[in-house]
């Protein structure tokens, strides 16, 4: 039995939770705060998946004691509350904490508050919203970003294989990099243009249909990833080179395309809308790591 822990109930958590727990194997708990402590206590966690409501078997906690020992604890909270998870963790004596953040912040610096050789770098791959007390999400196409990990050294070690195991028996697109940094220095430097595209929109929910804001969004994220593969020497994953191959005319009507769908509602948009002081510290940290750096 492999026993899990969820640090943080919102919609990548509940998801992964909800996802994780249809897996008999899986000891599942969700840890949740405020209002969706209560929510989760008095409802369950309640998702919808092929039309139809269920309820996650798992365990819903308030507090984490320091010998509750977890196989994994996996930290889906927004960039500006992973410090203060990171301390509540300290004294929990669980080996693992995968970090499903986005950031480009130094793993040193989460190691010295929570301890060394604890934390595995991730990244989700979903997307959604809870709607009326519903989990509303999926994962994202694995062909577009499976759930993204791998240790900080680049190793590969036992226990990335057997987090690599846990996600399949559990139906979850993975991959194991062997530079989380550079993944998601690469993943910044085009989801941060997206979330500006929003932001800068009269319309964010009709960006897609504004022609010179498509241009100018499909400008930035090539050179954004020129910049990197110049002064890091490669791109990560390795299809982001379409940004240094195509046209940006081509580029550009494929973002236009993927505004105005519905995986860009799910995946782009939603979390744009609900988390734009995350997105916009983002957009500080990465144009501030660019400018420091050339």
């Amino acid at each position: 039995m492999m026993k899990i822990l969820i640090y943080g109930a919102g919609v990548i958590g509940s998801l992964y939770a909800a996802l994780l727990s249809e897996n008999k194997d899986n000891d599942v708990a969700v840890y949740a705060r405020g209002k969706r402590l209560d929510e989760l206590r008095i409802n369950g966690l309640r998702y919808s998946k092929n039309g139809e409501v269920h309820t996650a078997d798992i365990e819903v906690v308030e507090a984490v004691k320091n010998d509750d020992i977890f196989d994994y604890i996996f930290l889906t909270v927004r960039e500006n509350q992973l410090y203060k998870a990171l301390e509540e963790l300290r004294n929990n004596t669980s080996g693992t904490i995968v970090t499903m953040v986005n950031s480009l912040d130094d793993y040193k610096k989460w190691e010295d508050i929570c301890g060394s050789g604890r934390i595995i770098p991730g990244f989700p791959g979903a997307g959604g919203s809870i709607d009326n007390g519903i989990l509303n999400a999926g994962l994202t196409p694995a062909i577009v970003q499976p759930t993204t990990f791998g240790e900080i050294s680049g190793e590969r070690t036992i226990r990335i294989t057997e987090l690599a195991d846990l996600f399949r028996r559990s139906r979850i697109p993975y991959q194991i990099v062997s530079d989380m940094h550079l993944w998601q220095l690469c993943h910044l430097a085009m989801v941060v243009p997206i979330a500006d595209a929003y932001y800068e929109s009269k319309e964010p929910e009709k960006a897609g249909t504004d022609s010179t804001l498509m241009s100018k969004t499909a400008e930035k994220i090539c050179r954004n990833m020129k910049w990197l593969k110049k002064h890091k020497g490669k791109l990560s994953p390795g299809k982001f080179y379409i940004f240094l191959i195509l046209p940006k005319h081509l580029i550009k009507i494929g973002l236009a395309f993927a505004f105005k769908s519905k995986f860009g509602d799910v995946f782009m948009y939603r979390h744009s809308m609900k988390a734009p002081d995350e997105m916009r510290e983002l957009h500080r940290q990465f144009y501030g790591y660019i400018k420091e750096r050339s």
